[in-house]
């Protein structure tokens, strides 16, 4: 059994945690009981108990049959209730808003969850509408702006062995590219990512360095089409000096709690 801090690994907790990720990454493909059993290597019965459990107080939903398995509301309720207690997030928002308005693309204010990145607020262009908002999705690190921008405050001996997920034909997909990459990151202090986690969007982001290191970036998206030398050259101006302002109204000792 796994330990965490000196004490054991509660069996139970983890197999339910580990339950809802799954489902929780499945997005809008549902579970049928035995694959979700065998997925995680829990008896059938087991695995019955445990959704059961779930669904009746609404972290998991299941469909007129019984025999489909998603994700529950509660998981979204307690999504939101991360989001509206980040006092970063909340300072943020209103400086998305502003770059959102100068630039006329989409910024993201994303933060390192493992290998990926989580991301926290978006604001959406008003010429490029996404029909799914990426607020509480997750993409590899190592496939955008957000989580290049990050991985470029760390030491490379941090960066797990490849091969890495592919996501499109312009994904880094060698540790030895990945690193060549971040330091380029690190001598122009902003990651660039041309198509590597989106086909037909570019992107550039800025870690905030009021953690060390940093967890927090944020990044402006835009379609490869519209991306001018000039435009580039005004996105990055413009988010330079909103990392300036978010770092100078959430320095690193602003009192807030630090969680792990």
């Amino acid at each position: 059994m796994s330990e965490t801090g000196g004490v054991r690994e509660v069996k139970s907790a983890a197999r339910t945690v580990e339950l809802l990720e799954v489902l929780a990454a499945r997005g809008d493909r549902p579970a049928r009981l035995q694959e979700l059993a065998d997925g995680l290597g829990v008896p059938r019965s087991s695995m019955y108990a445990l959704l059961q459990t779930l669904i009746s107080r609404g972290w998991v939903r299941t469909d007129v049959t019984g025999s489909l398995y998603g994700i529950g509301i509660h998981a979204l309720l307690t999504g939101t209730n991360y989001l509206d207690s980040d006092p970063r997030v909340r300072a943020a928002r209103p400086y998305l808003d502003e770059a959102s308005e100068a630039l006329g693309e989409t910024i993201h204010l994303g933060r390192l969850d493992g290998h990926d990145v989580a991301y926290l607020a978006t604001r959406e262009s008003h010429e490029y509408l996404r029909t799914i908002s990426r607020v509480g999705r997750r993409l590899p690190a190592h496939a955008g702006a957000l989580g290049k921008a990050l991985l470029a405050e760390r030491p490379d001996a941090d960066l797990p062995e490849g091969p890495y997920q592919v996501l499109t034909p312009n994904t880094h997909t060698s540790r030895e590219a990945l690193m060549a990459d971040l330091a380029r990151t690190r001598e122009r202090g902003y990651s660039v990512d041309r198509e590597e986690g989106v086909a037909g969007i570019a992107g550039f982001g800025f870690a905030l360095r009021y953690d060390a290191p940093a967890l927090d970036a944020v990044s402006c998206s835009v379609p490869v089409a519209r991306l001018t030398p000039d435009h580039e050259a005004r996105i990055v101006a413009v988010m330079r000096e909103i990392r300036a302002k978010l770092e100078a109204l959430i320095p690193g000792g602003d009192g807030s709690i630090r969680w792990r």
